[in-house]
């Protein structure tokens, strides 16, 4: 039996083709982090179970509570703006039904930016940990960026997900909004220094050289160069809010 669980924050318009690329799951777990749009109606009307996940507990909060509500010997994690292809759908059933010697597994994932199918700035050759035997899934740890504590080996699947990512502007300005808040948070939790203007210079710099010089962000093209610069862009948002917070507990 296959679990699938889905992470919500509204989803309503990602979330119907990501339950129809699930419906082979045996069951299908959407967990409300705080939804205030029309997902968990459009979850119910595909069969989905609805579950409340307290709002900012963290990722590993919401995967957790998504785990310990399933019942399937597997469980297979996706975002709302993840899809399940025909064929990973065959392996995927094809593992679940074998003896697997392995406890979980990678998955490839084919991303999107903008339309555009991203290889270059950190987007290529790109790999989640999303299946797992359920008695083997010790958790994940993590507020964000989230990492799961597996109790076995780990395999890699051959047949790609896809993800679309940020569909255009104004969407990645409200993530950017709701993640860098998490992202300052845990720097002034780790007692972080305090900021001054060398060290956005150079945070800023760093992330640069690690977009454009290390991981070729330009190569593709304009998405590319759009993307690059939104992580420096993003980076310093996520200082700034640092440097708010400090100044707050002056």
């Amino acid at each position: 039996m296959l679990s699938a669980i889905i992470i919500t924050l509204d989803e309503e318009e990602m979330i119907k083709d990501c339950l129809i690329s699930l419906s082979f799951a045996d069951e299908i777990i959407v967990v409300d982090s705080g939804n205030k749009d029309q997902t968990n109606e459009i979850a119910k009307q595909h069969g989905a179970k609805i579950i409340k996940s307290v709002p900012g507990s963290g990722y590993n909060n919401y995967r957790n509570d998504g785990q310990k509500a399933s019942h399937g010997e597997w469980v297979l994690f996706i975002d709302a703006d993840e899809r399940v292809t025909p064929l990973l759908k065959i392996e995927i059933e094809q593992i679940i039904s074998s003896d697997s010697q392995f406890s979980a597994y990678e998955i490839p994932r084919r991303n999107f930016y903008l339309g555009k199918e991203m290889f270059y700035g950190g987007w290529g050759n790109d790999r989640v940990i999303r299946l797992f035997k359920k008695k083997s899934l010790l958790g994940y740890k993590n507020k964000l960026h989230e990492q799961p504590q597996v109790d076995g080996q780990i395999g890699i699947l051959n047949n790609s997900m896809v993800h679309f990512s940020h569909r255009d502007l104004e969407s990645m300005l409200d993530k950017t909004l709701l993640f860098t808040g998490y992202e300052s948070k845990l720097r002034l939790e780790t007692k972080h220094p305090p900021m001054a203007i060398w060290r956005f210079l150079g945070v800023m710099l760093i992330e640069f050289w690690l977009r454009f010089i290390k991981l070729s962000a330009w190569r593709d093209g304009v998405e590319g160069t759009i993307d690059g610069l939104f992580q420096v862009f993003n980076m310093f948002i996520i200082y700034a809010r640092l440097w708010e917070l400090q100044q707050k507990e002056r």
